[in-house]
């Protein structure tokens, strides 16, 4: 497994590019999340797909090469924080209540909703403790599950690639440059 990140400028179409890309390459994407930065006009993609490490070399000049994205850096084997978020409904009545909850509480998840018959948990973790926590879960019944994806960020002070590449990006108006699609 490779996980890239990803920056790109906050325009319609670039995530299109890039997931079209994976496609056309004939690559799984594992987990995609796109959000916001702390620069109202970029964006941040993690992308996690199963490649080695000559196809991760491919992927990563591909990227490179769509209109739009600033930066990419692969960041597996590196220093970085990995997280995942799940919201997990459970059957859970009067009987197994207090076993779920027990449960939750020994994973760190927070309880968003109680109902007669089911309980609602939120999990954050990397992907190996979502997992555990949801096949502890199993036998209880699960009714309803989401998970958002990795994302992915460095360790320690912000990142000198993300400052000397993002931080200098070109901040060209759009109608002076010729774009192709």
């Amino acid at each position: 497994m490779h996980t890239f990140v990803v920056y790109v400028e906050n325009k319609p179409g670039v995530l299109s590019r890039v997931v079209s890309l994976f496609r056309r390459r004939a690559f799984n994407i594992d987990s995609l999340t796109v959000g916001r930065t702390e620069r109202p006009d970029v964006s941040r993609m993690t992308i996690v797909t199963d490649a080695d490490a000559d196809q991760a070399l491919r992927i990563k000049a591909n990227i490179y090469k769509l209109v739009n994205v600033l930066l990419v850096d692969d960041v597996t084997g590196q220093n970085v924080l990995l997280r995942d978020l799940a919201l997990v409904k459970v059957g859970a009545g009067s009987e197994t209540r207090s076993q779920v909850l027990e449960l939750a509480t020994f994973f760190k998840a927070r309880v968003l909703d109680l109902a007669s018959e089911s309980i609602t948990l939120e999990l954050t973790g990397g992907e190996e403790k979502l997992d555990r926590f949801l096949e502890l879960l199993r036998p209880f019944g699960l009714l309803e599950m989401v998970r958002t994806g990795m994302v992915a960020m460095r360790r320690g002070a912000k990142s000198p690639i993300v400052t000397t590449k993002v931080e200098l990006t070109r901040s060209v108006d759009d109608d002076s440059v010729a774009q192709s699609v």
